[in-house]
């Protein structure tokens, strides 16, 4: 008699590979890139090396390519999409959820942390090759600022059980009070004035975990095209609202010299612009779904962004700073290490894409292995984890 094992939780849980979904996580990632390059200027400050500006303070006619580029809200779609399905197949094989929620973790922690203790370990050798301080300072500022992203998205992961079970309850509709939690702190912050600014916080979870619960509900199966166009008709009429009655600012991410940021803390827009890009996501799904399976070639490069995307996430900022501070050793380059003033400097900053594409390519290359966390985490990682961390701390400390 033949005994069949029971499959494990790791093998009941390795992922079916869904074209459009991948598809769809690929361009959210290229337009976080793509948006940080083009907002994210470098250039020479008042006492040497390179400091951060944006042409957004003076070029307001770019405020809508953000409604664009700033795709965040795809992201956590299709994240709540692959860990609704994920923890599923995971609960099936009998695995727990501690479990899924560990490998996750190391999942996202384990790219994060090697970058920390590469970048800490370069810093003091490119001072002692000449690097201005001003310039590393600017390099590990915008080394941890788009970490803020990945610590939300650890939080709303944690939550995937609580979603999966507001879903069962409630559905998609479970999501609608997430908006309205974002839409009573800006009321009171906005509109009646009885909160402090930092109240804003507040809204960070509930903000993000807006279509994180839609993807969970979309993964069911409980997402359908009438739901679909309520989200992109409702959120466009609300983000048409809040622009045009409300005066919010146009820009989706934070403009330097402003006074008030839809990002930073997340305002009501945030699920307005996230509500119309979900709707759409789900509308053209099949048909990006042929679109991936018809194109072999396209297939391939969103395959490749999904297998690296980590890597490219931590370290997308690196490639721009490496590339302005060699150019800057050489002179001035419009586009790249002048001042973002005018506004050809955008026309100018795109020519340089392909160069900064090129710096990260190799820059993936040479860290794509820590994509895979260790099988097994031993107090010697969580040792070297925690000094890595330590150093890059003092380090900030000390050059603020």
């Amino acid at each position: 008699m033949t005994v069949t094992a029971s499959p494990s939780p790791v093998a009941t849980a390795a992922p079916v590979r869904e074209r459009a979904i991948d598809g769809l996580r690929a361009l959210a990632i290229l337009g976080v890139v793509c948006g940080h390059w083009l907002v994210g200027g470098l250039s020479p400050g008042a006492a040497g090396g390179l400091v951060v500006d944006s042409p957004l303070r003076t070029a307001e006619w770019l405020a809508p390519l953000t409604w664009v580029l700033q795709m965040l809200g795809v992201f956590f779609l299709v994240g709540g999409y692959a860990a609704g399905q994920s923890l599923t197949r995971w609960r099936a094989g009998g695995g727990g959820d501690l479990g899924w929620l560990r490998r996750r973790f190391l999942r996202l922690a384990w790219p994060v942390v090697a970058a920390v203790a590469l970048v800490t370990t370069a810093l003091p050798l490119a001072a002692l090759a000449g690097a201005a301080p001003a310039t590393l300072r600017t390099w590990a500022v915008l080394l941890v600022q788009p970490f803020w992203f990945i610590g939300i998205y650890a939080v709303v992961t944690a939550l995937t059980p609580v979603a999966m079970w507001l879903d069962r309850r409630w559905g998609w509709a479970a999501a609608l009070p997430m908006a309205g939690a974002v839409a009573v702190v800006d009321i009171a912050r906005y509109g009646l004035h009885v909160v402090p600014d930092w109240a804003g916080y507040l809204t960070v979870v509930p903000a993000w975990m807006f279509t994180y619960q839609l993807g969970v509900a979309w993964a069911r199966g409980g997402v359908t095209r009438t739901t679909a166009w309520r989200l992109l008709l409702g959120g466009a009429a609300l983000f048409a609202a809040l622009l045009v009655v409300a005066r919010y600012p146009a820009s989706m991410v934070t403009v330097p010299g402003s006074g008030r940021s839809n990002s930073n803390p997340p305002s009501l827009l945030v699920p307005a612009l996230a509500a119309v890009q979900s709707g759409a996501a789900i509308l053209l799904r099949e048909r990006f779904d042929r679109l991936l399976h018809r194109r072999a070639g396209l297939w391939t490069a969103v395959a490749v962004l999904n297998l690296c995307a980590m890597s490219i996430f931590c370290w997308h900022q690196t490639a721009l700073v490496a590339v302005s501070a060699g150019a800057a050793r050489l002179g001035s380059f419009a586009g790249l290490t002048d001042p973002p003033l005018t506004d050809w400097w955008v026309a100018q900053r795109l020519g340089w894409f392909p160069v900064l594409a090129l710096a990260l390519g190799l820059l993936v290359a040479l860290v794509r292995r820590f994509e895979r966390p260790a099988t097994v985490v031993t107090a010697r990682h969580r040792a070297f984890a925690v000094a890595a961390t330590a150093a890059f701390t003092a380090y900030l400390v000390l050059v603020y």
